[in-house]
């Protein structure tokens, strides 16, 4: 086995998770239980693994599906360490953090390293490795000492070491600084590891100079000098490594240069100039509040044409909170032919009682959703801003706005709908009131009271299409059922489900027992979907999450998507894409599933 050890230095944030099993030096077992204000969004695994966000990004750049032991943590380590004393395999050794701790780490890396992630058989030939934090922290040091091991038990042809680093540029002087990078690396060497390769990020292109001095400082060949400058979107990342041989680097320091093959990246390239050439703009537009709501409209321009998209979320007031929604979402946009940008505003407006303290912005709040195509509530906890989810929810139905609830946003819909439609005006979320007379949501049975810590319905679960003929069964290719992924502790009530159907709220995707609510539609609406799962954290370049990719589509084209879609896809798709996504998508009939039909899987193709 061959391994490619990514580490950082001078600050954090510099995009580790991009260059690059991730390692992270926290004492929580897992993310589950970590505030996003402090560690940033959660990302769910199929098997059920709360993870950091830099796996969402392995996920989604190398297409691979990871597990929960592609996660290392102190916390994990410590456990098991622990757990072993407990039971006596130690036989009385005294535990220390050298050898036992260093022990685990590397038994744990050798361990999963073996372990393919590409769906192929046999083992992987090379395991990719980033430590998380910065070069110092002591918090890392038992990794560091681990790794350091590793590196000589395996031998200098199987293991590389990238270091990423920042290149500042002081505004006065105008000179791009390497003193930083220089005493990073010196502490990397102070500890046993020397970098192989250096992963500069800068803001403009490194100069000569800057890369001799490099060079002659750090120790490190000049050829071996990566320049991962800003570049108009992430997709460019990839072709900017290839062009400056990263490859060659890598591959020549594992020995590996006889038998690779050069990256083939022509998808990369095609999807990085297709989004840098694209006219049509989508500016989101956040609002965020003291309750911590935000809501997003997104406009539209093609044309004359003019629409805006509605996007209302819970939880945060900085964007990487919510990068996999928005990951998605740019992903539905670009699959589309449009360009998003962001900029956001106020939204607690919404609420009938700012019209009172704030009479301004809760008219211009108001006119921003009256002037959207389509609206978009997301995942969140919690009881924050949900009066102005409420009535979103209830101008979209109202108003035929297409409208894509995803856990907490179906849940949303659904209390709105008990409300308004069925009269019960005291219906609500047991999330939200514990003793409300109606529970249209209710806490679900076997989800602990007593421990928050990987105690929810976590991971891939199969929802069955109930009705054969509704819009999400044709967005994800007229199949039988499908796999998404879930992170919630409340559901929709079963013994309300009736009810609920009765007064025209669809529930047409259940899970295998029938007695979980996973998908609900309004029939008669243009697009009025909710989702219990997760569907973002599946999304892929060039293979968007198909309610995503259904609620922009809608939104952009509202006629043409709602008349082919409601005749079915199958025999009327080639016209529906031919009249409205434009014809470099004649030939991407089933582009709305978001993962081709394995062999052996029913769908209809």
């Amino acid at each position: 086995m061959k391994y490619v050890l990514v580490t950082g230095g001078v600050v954090s944030g510099l995009g580790k998770g991009v260059t690059a099993s991730s390692i992270d030096p926290y004492l929580n077992t897992d993310a589950g239980t970590m505030s996003p204000f402090e560690h940033g969004e959660v990302f769910v695994l199929d098997d059920g693994g709360e993870v950091d966000l830099d796996l969402g990004n392995y996920e989604r750049f190398l297409d691979v599906t990871l597990r929960r032991d592609n996660n290392i943590t102190t916390g994990k380590i410590y456990q098991d360490v622990l757990d072993r004393e407990r039971r006596g395999d130690y036989l009385g050794k005294t535990v220390q953090v050298v050898p036992h701790i260093t022990d685990a780490i590397k038994e744990k890396i050798q361990s999963v390293a073996v372990v393919a992630v590409d769906g192929k058989e046999g083992p992987p030939d090379v395991c990719v490795i980033e430590l998380g934090g910065t070069v110092g922290d002591i918090e890392s040091m038992p990794f560091i000492e681990a790794l350091r091991q590793l590196s000589f038990t395996v031998g200098k042809d199987n293991f590389c070491l990238i270091h990423v680093s920042l290149i500042p540029v002081l505004g006065v002087v105008g000179e791009q600084k390497t003193k930083p990078t220089q005493h990073s690396v010196r502490e990397l060497r102070a500890l046993g590891l020397t970098p192989h390769l250096l992963a500069c990020r800068s803001a403009q292109p490194l100069l000569d100079t800057t890369k001799e001095k490099l060079s002659q400082f750090c120790h490190v060949p000049a050829e071996n000098i990566l320049n991962i400058h800003d570049v108009p979107n992430i997709w460019h990342v990839p072709l900017l490594l290839r062009n400056q041989n990263a490859h060659c680097a890598i591959m020549r320091q594992l020995n590996l240069l006889d038998v690779a093959a050069p990256p083939d990246l022509q998808e990369w390239t095609n999807r990085a100039q297709t989004f840098d050439n694209l006219t049509n703009s989508v500016s989101i537009f956040g609002i965020y509040s003291s309750s911590l709501v935000q809501i997003s409209s997104c406009e539209i321009i093609g044309g004359s044409c003019v629409r805006r998209l509605g996007l209302l979320w819970l939880e945060s007031n900085l964007i990487h909170f919510v990068v996999m929604f928005f990951q998605a979402l740019l992903h539905a946009c670009i699959a589309c032919s449009l360009k998003p940008t962001i900029d956001w505003i106020a939204a607690s407006d919404l609420e009938d009682e700012s019209a009172k303290l704030t009479p301004e912005a809760h008219a211009s709040a108001w006119q921003t959703l009256k002037n959207a195509s389509c609206v978009l509530v997301p995942g969140g906890f919690g009881d924050r801003g949900v009066g102005g989810m409420i009535l979103a929810a209830k101008y979209a139905r109202e108003n035929n706005v297409p409208y894509l609830g995803i856990c907490l946003g179906m849940q949303i819909s659904v209390v709105e709908f008990a409300r308004s439609v069925l009269g019960w005006e005291n219906a609500n979320s047991e999330e939200f009131d514990a003793k409300a007379p109606t529970r249209v949501v209710k806490f679900m049975p076997e989800v602990s009271r007593t421990h928050m810590g990987n105690t929810m319905r976590l991971g891939s679960r199969k929802t069955l299409f109930c009705t054969p003929h509704c819009i999400t069964s044709k967005l994800y290719g007229n199949s039988e059922y499908v796999n998404e992924r879930h992170r919630h502790r409340y559901e929709v009530n079963p013994n309300l489900v009736g009810a609920l159907e009765e007064a025209g709220l669809k529930f047409v995707g259940r899970d295998e027992t029938g007695e979980r609510m996973e998908i609900l539609e309004l029939p008669g609406h243009p697009y009025y979907v909710g989702v219990q799962f997760h569907p973002e954290f599946k999304s892929r370049p060039g293979r968007p999450s198909a309610p995503f990719l259904g609620n922009v589509a809608a939104s952009h084209y509202f006629l043409g998507f709602s008349k082919y879609l409601k005749k079915g896809i199958n025999g009327r798709v080639k016209s529906f894409i031919w009249l409205n996504l434009g014809k470099n998508w004649i030939h991407r009939e089933f582009s709305f599933a978001p993962h081709p039909q394995k062999k052996g899987e029913k769908g209809t193709e």
